[in-house]
C-alpha cells in the first residue's frame, strides 16, 4: 500500500481503495493520536451527500468509539462548517467524510486538529504509520470506557448564525445558488435567505449520487444560464463540501477565484481591513491578479497549490486573506479553512456596500491568457522528473522569455499532471502546452 494522505486527507474509490476496514483503522489510529492530551476525547464528524458516506461514516465511528473516544455527529454539513464546530465545541478533533468536488464513487477522509486546522504532515504521518502497521498502541477499554454516540441536532443552526455574523443585511440583491446537490444544499440557501437575499436554489436536490453531477463549482454553465434567465444580480457555486466558490456575474461571465481574491482585498484595503496589506495566492494565480493587487500597494505571498499551503503562508506571514484559483479562498478572521459559503457572503457583502455590478468589480483586474491542460500518468513523480520533460519545459520557458510562464505540477489528488502556460496569445500558448504533455505521454510508453 502507498501513501495513504494526499494533500486534502485520504481519498479513493469508496468501498474499493476507502474501504470500510480502511475507516474503521483511520478512526482508531486518528482519534488515538489526536488524543493524546485527553483522558476521555471527544471528536465532531460530519459529512457531505455521497452514498457512500453512511457506509464509511458507520465504520469510522464504530473506530473512534473502539479506542474510547466520544463521537459528536453532526450529518451532512460543509466542511468548513465542521471546522468551525471543532474549534466552538471544544472537542479534540474533527472529521470530515467528503471527496469535496470529486465525483461520486470517489471519497474522502480529513482530519481537523482541535484548533479547527488541518493537520500538519508530520501528525498524519504518524496516523498513517499506526494505520499501515496495524499496530495497536493504545489499551483498549471495555465496559464504560467505551466511547458513545452524540448526535448534535443544531449544528446547521450554529454554522448558519456563524456566517451571518460576518456580514451585513444583503437585502436587495437576487441570487441564482448551485448547491452542486452537495453539503450546502440546505444551509445554504438559509442563511442568504436569512440574510434578506432573494435566493433561486438549483441543484439543491441530492439524492445520493448526483453530487458534483454537472453542476456545482467545477461545471457552472448550468448556473450561468440560470442567472440570465432570473436577471439575477449574481450566482454562486459551490462543490460537494463547500469549501470553494467560483461566482457568476449578472452578464453570465465566470468569476474565479482570483478575481474574487482581488474584489475583497481591495475592498477590505479601501476600509483599512486588509490585515497586514497582504494576501497570499498560489502559482497558479493569473499573472493579472499579481498586476492589479501590486498597482494597489497590496503585498503578494506565493506558494505551492494546495489551500493548505496558503495556510501555512497566512499563518506565517500573519496575512488573513489567500486563496486558490479554482475558489478555495480563506478568510483567516473568521474561519480556519477554505469556507464557500463564507466567500459567497463576502463576496456579495462587496457587491451590496459599494452598489457596483459584479461585473464592474471584476474590471478590477484583467485576466492574461492562460491554458490549463491535464494528462493522466502511470507515475507523477517520475513523470515531473523526467529529463526530456524538464528540457521541454525549460525550452518553453525560454521562448516565452518575461512574457509568460509555464508551471508543471502534480495533482494532488489524482493520477494527472498539469501543465499551465500564460502570456499573450491564447492559440501559442495551447500550442506550447500541448508541445510539454506529448513528451509527458510520450515518456509514459
Amino acid at each position: 500500500m502507498g501513501r495513504l494522505f494526499g494533500t486534502d486527507g485520504v481519498r479513493g474509490v469508496a468501498n474499493r481503495e476507502l474501504t470500510p476496514e480502511l475507516a474503521f483503522r483511520l478512526g482508531q489510529a486518528g482519534a488515538y493520536v489526536l488524543s493524546k492530551e485527553h483522558p476521555h476525547p471527544k471528536i465532531v464528524i460530519g459529512k457531505d451527500t455521497r452514498i457512500s458516506g453512511d457506509m464509511l461514516e458507520a465504520s469510522l465511528i464504530s473506530g473512534i468509539c473502539s479506542v474510547g473516544a466520544d463521537v459528536l455527529k453532526v450529518g451532512i454539513l460543509p466542511t468548513p462548517g465542521i471546522a468551525f464546530l471543532t474549534r466552538t465545541l471544544e472537542v479534540s478533533a474533527g472529521v470530515v467524510i467528503s471527496a469535496s468536488h470529486n465525483p461520486v464513487q470517489d471519497n474522502g477522509i480529513k482530519f481537523f486538529s482541535a484548533t479547527g486546522y488541518k493537520l500538519p504532515d508530520s501528525v498524519e504521518d504518524e496516523i498513517e504509520a499506526i494505520v499501515l502497521s496495524e499496530e495497536k498502541p493504545w489499551e483498549v477499554p471495555i465496559g464504560g470506557e467505551v466511547g458513545r454516540v452524540i448526535e448534535i441536532k443544531d449544528a446547521e443552526r450554529q454554522y448558519i448564525d456563524f456566517l451571518k455574523e460576518t456580514v451585513g443585511r444583503l437585502d436587495g440583491l437576487k441570487v441564482v445558488l448551485d448547491a452542486s446537490n452537495g453539503a450546502a444544499y440546505r444551509v445554504g440557501p438559509q442563511v442568504l435567505q436569512e440574510l434578506g437575499v432573494e435566493v433561486i436554489p438549483i441543484f439543491d436536490t441530492p439524492d445520493g449520487v448526483n453530487i458534483n453531477a454537472g453542476c456545482g463549482s467545477t461545471h457552472p454553465e448550468v448556473l450561468q444560464q440560470a442567472v440570465l434567465e432570473h436577471k439575477a444580480d449574481l450566482g454562486l457555486a459551490n462543490d460537494g463540501d463547500a469549501d470553494r466558490l467560483i461566482a457568476v456575474d449578472e452578464k453570465g461571465e465566470i468569476i474565479d477565484g482570483d478575481f474574487i481574491m482581488v474584489i475583497c482585498a481591495l475592498a477590505l484595503k479601501a476600509k483599512g481591513q486588509l490585515v497586514e496589506n497582504s494576501i497570499v495566492v498560489t502559482v497558479m494565480s493569473n499573472l493579472g491578479l499579481h498586476i492589479a493587487l501590486k498597482e494597489a500597494g497590496i503585498n503578494i505571498y506565493e506558494t505551492q497549490v494546495g489551500d493548505r499551503y496558503v495556510m501555512e503562508e497566512l499563518l506565517k506571514t500573519g496575512a488573513k486573506l489567500g486563496g486558490e484559483q479554482s475558489g478555495h479562498i480563506i478568510f483567516l478572521e473568521h474561519n480556519t479553512t477554505g469556507d464557500g459559503l463564507l466567500t459567497a457572503l463576502q463576496l456579495a457583502s462587496v457587491v451590496k456596500e459599494q452598489g457596483i455590478s459584479l461585473s464592474k468589480l471584476a474590471q478590477q483586474m484583467q485576466r492574461l491568457p492562460q491554458v490549463l491542460i491535464n494528462t493522466r500518468v502511470n507515475d507523477k513523480e517520475k513523470a515531473m522528473q523526467n529529463p526530456y520533460v524538464l528540457q521541454k519545459v525549460e525550452e518553453v520557458k525560454r521562448f516565452l522569455g518575461g512574457r509568460g510562464r509555464v508551471l508543471v505540477r502534480p495533482s494532488g489528488t489524482e493520477s494527472l499532471v498539469r501543465v499551465m502556460v500564460e502570456g499573450q496569445d491564447q492559440d501559442q500558448l495551447r500550442q506550447l502546452a500541448q508541445s510539454v504533455i506529448d513528451i509527458i505521454k510520450r515518456e509514459q510508453v
